[in-house]
């Protein structure tokens, strides 16, 4: 199977997907913490947006060749419900990790001095504070217990893929058509995270977070990225995949069965009567 030069394709284009929404989320994740004052503190709902628009962007560059899955909970949810090919699904949620993994070395790279002087400012260590770590992988908010988040990761996965299903089913006509899709579910984990996103940071994806969670173990974090504080680690990755089943199949069994399908038009042949005694005696 690796051997094939399009499923090898599909792979890159998997990895260049999460690496662009990494790249363009976890920077907006470093403008809104890095800096005080941050140009995001008091317009939350533009770090959403632009979250958004790295969804949006990473399927405008890569869905023709792979069909931008860009996060093992689509994944999965389009093997159990849309008959994508189950040998694909791991080496696609691989390639997905390592995508994640490339976006946080390159928003490191970019913003590494400024890490440096809020950690020194605050007086914070990267493997016992966890200094900056919010910038590249998510944690529990205020109030807010691992066990919740789980719960959260969930229920927001869910709504992220029963959103994803609809408007990408081919019979719901009101649905975007052509290639405004991409254009919809950008705003649709901008709307997840503008209304959830500080429970935990909204991972609603394996990928992104867990990508720049081993990015970050090996670049001094440590143990404050893997497990991370309360064995954080396996909730955005576990919470996620239940919840993108859970989501993509309420769409599948609760919606798509009732969607009128149109009618298919018959195309009835008029053979002329000399050509039939013709067809009668040949035959």
């Amino acid at each position: 199977m690796f051997t094939n030069r399009q499923f090898f394709g599909e792979l890159i284009s998997e990895c260049l997907a999460v690496m662009i929404i990494v790249l363009i989320g976890d920077s907006v994740a470093a403008m809104y913490t890095l800096y005080d004052p941050s140009p995001y503190k008091l317009s939350y709902w533009g770090v959403c947006i632009v979250w958004g628009l790295g969804v949006t962007i990473a399927i405008y560059i890569t869905g023709s060749v792979s069909g931008t899955h860009a996060n093992p909970a689509v994944t999965l949810a389009l093997a159990l419900y849309r008959g994508f090919s189950w040998r694909k699904v791991l080496p696609y949620c691989m390639a997905q990790v390592v995508g994640g993994m490339i976006g946080a070395v390159l928003v490191y790279t970019l913003y590494q001095p400024v890490i440096d002087h809020y950690n020194l400012a605050h007086h914070l260590d990267r493997a016992i504070d966890g200094g900056a770590a919010g910038v590249f992988f998510t944690h529990p908010g205020e109030f807010v217990t691992p066990m919740h988040a789980f719960l959260d990761e969930i229920i927001l996965t869910a709504l992220l893929l029963f959103g994803i299903f609809a408007v990408t089913c081919e019979y719901n006509t009101q649905a975007p058509q052509a290639n405004s899709s991409a254009l919809i579910i950008g705003l649709l984990v901008a709307s997840i995270g503008a209304c959830a996103g500080y429970l935990e940071g909204w991972a609603i994806n394996p990928a992104r977070d867990f990508g720049p969670r081993l990015f970050c173990f090996l670049g001094g974090w440590k143990y404050s990225a893997l497990p991370g504080p309360d064995n954080f680690w396996w909730i955005p990755i576990v919470g996620p995949l239940c919840g993108g089943v859970i989501g993509a199949g309420a769409y599948q069994f609760l919606v798509r069965p009732f969607i009128p399908r149109p009618a298919v038009a018959v195309e009835v042949t008029v053979v002329p009567a000399a050509e039939r005694e013709d067809i009668l005696r040949m035959s």
